[in-house]
């Protein structure tokens, strides 16, 4: 369980243990029956970004139908699975403006920018490893010493394999 308390889970993990879609998921699906079963403590919890949470919200209500939530149903998974079973963290005030002068430094574009906002939040939670099915996405981690796994060899190194 210590690798889950350690963990900092993206917005592609919370979409794939919450929602059913299809074989492709079961990694993340079993992670969350982890957890689920876990009851951490506040303190123990696996980790997230508001940010993650608002992309939850915004992809599972623009599915494609068969896996499309209605917002009410959208707000209850946030609020029930993720609010209380996770830490949810945000990049705190006195560090955004830094954080964006940095990606621009870095030469930062479009959509890249909520990636590298999403892993300055893992970085200032102290989270070692970071759940992700978009290992890409996070591979300047590895860098500060963060591991980035998919759910599959998470769930693998949970299970001793």
């Amino acid at each position: 369980m210590a690798l889950v308390s350690q963990a900092f889970f993206d917005t592609s993990v919370l979409l794939a243990g919450l929602i059913e879609l299809g074989p492709t998921a079961e990694s993340a699906q079993a992670l969350f029956g982890v957890i689920a079963a876990s009851r951490s403590k506040p303190g123990s919890q696996p980790k997230t970004a508001w940010h993650c949470c608002l992309e939850f919200y915004a992809v599972s209500t623009r599915l494609p139908p068969e896996f499309r939530l209605r917002p009410q149903d959208a707000l209850t998974l946030v609020e029930r699975e993720i609010l209380e079973r996770f830490e949810v963290r945000d990049l705190e005030p006195p560090l955004r403006l830094g954080f964006l002068r940095a990606s621009a430094r870095e030469g930062i574009r479009g959509g890249r920018l909520y990636d590298a906002h999403i892993a300055e939040i893992c970085r200032q939670s102290g989270s070692r490893l970071v759940v992700t099915e978009n290992t890409r996405d996070f591979a300047s981690l590895e860098r500060q010493g963060i591991r980035v796994l998919t759910a599959a060899e998470a769930l693998g190194e949970l299970r001793g394999r």
